[in-house]
C-alpha cells in the first residue's frame, strides 16, 4: 500500500472516529434536552399547582377558616414555594448540562469538519497529480510521435 493510500485510510479511521464522537455528543444532548423539557413541565406543574392552593386558600379565607386550617395551608404553600425553588434550581443546573453537551457536540463536529476539509484537499491534490500525469504521458506520446514524424520524413 502506498503511503497516500496509507495516509487516506488512516484520516478516513480518523473521521470515522470522528463522526462517531460526534453522533455520540448528538445522543448525550438530545437526553440532556429531553430532561430539561421534563423537568421544565414539572416546574410548571408545581408553578400550577401552587396558585391552584392558592386560590383554595383565598376561597377559604373569604369563606371563613380556622386558625388551624390557615397555619396548614400556609405551611404547605411554604413547602411548595421550597419545592418551586428547588426545581427552579434543577432547571438551571439541566440548562447548564444541556450548554455543555451543546459545546460538546459542536467541538466534535468541528474535528470532523476539518478532518472532512483534509480528505477534501487529499482528494483533489491526488486528482491534480493524476491530471498531472496523464498531461505528461499525453505530452510525450505526442512529442514521440512528432519525432517519428519527423525521423520518417525525408529531408
Amino acid at each position: 500500500m502506498s503511503t497516500s493510500q496509507t495516509g487516506t485510510s488512516q484520516l478516513e479511521m480518523l473521521s470515522n472516529l470522528a463522526k462517531d464522537a460526534r453522533d455520540q455528543a448528538g445522543q448525550v444532548l438530545a437526553k440532556e434536552r429531553q430532561t430539561e423539557q421534563q423537568t421544565q413541565a414539572q416546574l410548571q406543574a408545581l408553578h400550577r399547582y401552587r396558585a391552584e392552593y392558592s386560590e383554595r386558600l383565598q376561597t377559604a379565607m373569604r369563606q371563613g377558616i380556622d386558625p388551624a386550617s390557615m397555619y396548614n395551608y400556609q405551611q404547605f404553600l411554604a413547602s411548595l414555594d421550597a419545592a418551586l425553588t428547588r426545581a427552579q434550581q434543577a432547571l438551571v443546573e439541566q440548562q447548564n448540562r444541556v450548554e455543555k453537551s451543546q459545546a460538546q457536540w459542536r467541538q466534535e463536529q468541528r474535528k470532523l469538519s476539518s478532518y472532512d476539509t483534509l480528505a477534501s484537499r487529499r482528494l483533489l491534490e491526488a486528482q491534480r497529480r493524476s491530471a498531472r500525469q496523464e498531461q505528461k504521458i499525453n505530452d510525450d506520446l505526442v512529442t514521440s510521435r512528432m519525432a517519428r514524424q519527423q525521423s520518417e520524413t525525408p529531408q
